[in-house]
């Protein structure tokens, strides 16, 4: 019934929009018979059909938003109803997540369903909306004039440097830099996968079939927990951050490391969660057969662009290797494009630091500064990684979801943007941070879960930049925990005007200035006032507020 419902929806919103059509084409018809019967030796007879052609071309376009806007919010409507109704008449796997850490409506155009919380997560086959969007040529439009911006900055970089230098200097000094040591990376990274990939899997395998013998299957299952705990955060926790701090590796590549040992924690945490329920109750049944997953079943997913674990995922048909070359390039395009950056604009604006003192001028000046660069880097990491690097995976492991971010650029409020921004880790943050949490304590506790989902990520996101950067400067965990908590509540689901989506960019502009401005002055200031023999208290305590005294 409500699939017929919306089928005469939509027809009747098309015959609304076919009798603007039928209008427009009679009053062309009218149009002509008048241009057939008017004289046309006269120049007040050819203003009249100018005049005339304007009026209807007017009237076309007034039409044309109308029905595309029309047409397409319904018919987005009747194709998300049929996926709700052919979806709920298949409980064998999971349902769609609604991907709301507050358990709110998210009442944007890409609806999302909700199932009962003990299914899960539900994969469906679907494109990124990058993908979809490109193929409008007024959004490809976008993305041509950002190519262009790229060009500008090559062609910009190599007239400075054949002006100053006299020649063309090709030497990538700062992307050499920061990735420097890279043997090391791979050797790390190596090593943690392998660590993933045997231990966490060896260690569920012989909890599960030893569970259903054990005579004592609280004690049995504390000391294999215990062990899985010390792998987490012996192995996968302070072993890459050793390797971090003793081989002193540069920027990105200690990002490299830092960002794949949160990965590895994270499916980890991800399996042994989603398949030890199935162990309890094939006991409780008394099942003859231990749901154990296969490795090939781990191994796919320890790869996979998803952080929640199914024994399998919708897949492709086939591989379309050019869209993986296609995606590669893109991503390799998008680190020389921040390179250009920070070479043209960032490097520039903060490697003379020393020339002045700290003080709320230049502060501000700073801040103002840091907006467009900001941006850039904002979107060139969206893009390169959660739409390049995560499709070019899917594909070539033919997962069928692309669901890795939603529109969260047409967000109004805090709320919607958090929940579409990173759908990968948010549909980990739901279903393992808030919704357990809610299990363990109790639901009435809603806002002290949600309290604790923004304080962990908050802490994981400071421990990755703290690491990557060599020093402790807490100024993204108090944006976020702090600013990004009261706008939160503040800018909610329940505001929906154009208006609060452009303080939702506003807000989110500044913020990746105060971001920039903070930690490039921090940088810059400890390297140009090293320590001889610094102690723990100069790791934490900002360098950039006293750098001035030290000349």
């Amino acid at each position: 019934m409500v699939v017929g419902e919306e089928k005469m929806s939509v027809r009747k919103r098309l015959s609304k929009s076919s009798n603007h059509a039928e209008e427009e084409e009679e009053g062309q018809r009218d149009f002509a018979e008048e241009s057939q019967e008017a004289p046309t030796n006269g120049r007040v007879d050819l203003k009249q059909l100018i005049s005339k052609k304007i009026k209807l071309t007017a009237e076309a376009e007034e039409l044309k938003p109308f029905f595309m806007k029309e047409v397409g919010s319904h018919f987005d409507d009747f194709v998300t109803n049929l996926i709700e109704k052919s979806t709920s008449l298949d409980n064998g796997g999971c349902a769609l997540t609604s991907f709301s850490i507050f358990e709110g409506d998210n009442n944007h155009r890409a609806k999302d369903l909700r199932a009962p919380p003990e299914h899960g997560k539900i994969f469906v086959t679907r494109r990124s909306v990058l993908d979809e969007l490109f193929e409008v040529d007024h959004i490809r439009t976008i993305y041509h004039m950002f190519i262009a911006l790229l060009i500008l900055f090559i062609l910009s970089t190599l007239a400075v440097d054949y002006i100053d230098e006299g020649r063309l200097v090709l030497e990538f000094n700062l992307m050499s830099y920061a990735f420097g040591k890279l043997t090391v990376v791979l050797w790390t990274w190596l090593t943690m996968f392998l660590c993933t990939l045997t231990v966490p899997y060896f260690l569920f395998q012989r909890w599960a079939r030893g569970y259903h013998r054990t005579s004592h299957p609280v004690v049995h299952s504390f000391i294999h927990c215990f062990l899985f705990v010390v792998f987490q955060i012996g192995v996968l926790g302070l072993g890459p951050l050793y390797v971090v701090l003793a081989y002193t590796l540069p920027p990105a590549s200690r990002c490299i490391v830092i960002l794949e040992q949160i990965r590895f924690i994270m499916k980890t945490h991800s399996f042994v969660r989603e398949n030890v329920p199935r162990v309890l109750n094939s006991a409780k049944e008394k099942s003859s057969t231990v749901p154990v997953p296969t490795v090939n079943q781990y191994l796919y997913f320890l790869f996979a662009p998803t952080l929640i674990y199914r024994d399998s995922y919708p897949r492709t048909p086939t591989v379309r290797w050019g869209y993986v070359t296609m995606q590669f390039a893109q991503v390799f395009g998008c680190l020389f494009y921040v390179y250009y950056v920070f070479e043209r604009i960032c490097t520039p604006l903060f490697r003379n630091i020393k020339q002045e003192p700290f003080s709320a001028r230049v502060l501000i000046l700073c801040i103002f500064n840091s907006i467009l660069p900001g941006a850039l880097i904002l979107f060139l990491t969206f893009f390169a990684f959660l739409h390049c690097w995560l499709n070019a995976f899917a594909e070539m492991l033919r997962f069928g979801d692309r669901m890795f971010y939603k529109d969260w650029w047409n967000s109004t409020s805090y709320s919607n943007y958090y929940r579409t921004w990173n759908v990968v880790v948010h549909d980990w943050l739901y279903y393992y941070a808030y919704k357990d949490f809610l299990w363990f304590f109790t639901k009435r506790l809603r806002a002290v879960a949600m309290l604790a989902v923004f304080a962990v990520s908050a802490t994981v996101h400071e421990y990755a930049l703290a690491v990557s950067l060599s020093f402790f400067y807490p100024v993204l965990f108090v944006l976020f925990m702090f600013f990004g908590m009261a706008f939160n509540f503040i800018v909610n689901d329940s505001r929906k005007r154009p208006i609060w989506n452009v303080l939702m960019w506003t807000s989110l502009f500044a913020g990746n200035a105060v971001l920039l401005c903070f930690y490039s002055q921090e940088w810059y200031a400890r390297q140009h006032c090293p320590l001889k023999n610094p102690t723990f208290l100069d790791y934490i305590r900002p360098r950039s507020w006293t750098c001035r005294y030290m000349f």
